[in-house]
């Protein structure tokens, strides 16, 4: 991330030809884990070498190309806040977390459209590979073709994160209950552009089965 959060109105990558464009990320951090087993330890507050995972994932996304990174929170929105202390993130209370994911991207969508961004990239917090080489594979890939949706995958299967136009966000209103972004990009009639970067587009962590295989540890 540029220091500050300051937006350069060229971009100072001599890699990419075009004038850079601001793009924010959008951590999705307000879930109940409901699946995990434990009941009420939050599995984004699950230790990865000792780091939370939900800062381990922040903390790649501020290191990554992008000029802002918001984090959406609900369920046990102060432990992760506190879990973040001192990170350069602007946080997006979502009230209605309960009611499923589509809250959540709605709030997110609206305050990050809002900052005049080009694109917005939507994160789900329980992604333990993935790193800031994939935000910056994904980054450049959408600076590169204009105006696509860049979606990440694995050996052609559509995974997350996913990159949007700004354009699309205008349509999150119409979400509802546990309704991702991919109905938006359906309906929008922009051309989808996959990006390989292996397994951790595929590798979250929805269960206590699943976090322990990847190496993470439950809180207490």
């Amino acid at each position: 991330m540029r220091s500050g959060g300051s937006v350069l109105t060229t971009d100072d990558r001599s890699t990419l030809p075009r004038v850079s464009r601001h793009i924010s990320i959008v951590v999705l951090a307000a879930g109940r884990s409901s699946r995990m087993l434990s009941g009420t330890r939050n599995k984004l507050l699950a230790t990865f070498d000792g780091i939370p995972l939900i800062r381990r994932l922040v903390q790649r996304a501020l290191a990554s190309k992008a000029d802002q990174v918001f984090v959406v929170t609900g369920h046990q929105g102060g432990k992760i806040k506190s879990a973040l202390d001192g990170l350069a993130v602007t946080f997006v209370d979502n009230p209605n977390f309960g009611t499923g994911i589509a809250s959540s991207l709605k709030v997110g969508l609206s305050v990050a459209a809002a900052a005049q961004t080009h694109a917005i990239m939507v994160l789900h917090g329980d992604m333990p590979s993935i790193n800031t080489r994939h935000l910056d594979l994904l980054i450049d890939e959408f600076e590169s073709n204009g105006n696509a949706v860049v979606w990440a995958a694995c050996r052609g299967t559509r995974g997350n994160p996913v990159v949007l136009p700004s354009s699309i966000a205008t349509e999150a209103s119409q979400l509802s209950g546990d309704t991702g972004a991919k109905s938006l990009i359906q309906s929008s009639g922009f051309q989808i552009v996959p990006v390989e970067i292996g397994l951790a587009a595929l590798n979250d962590v929805d269960t206590e089965e699943q976090l322990l295989a990847a190496g993470g540890r439950l809180s207490e």
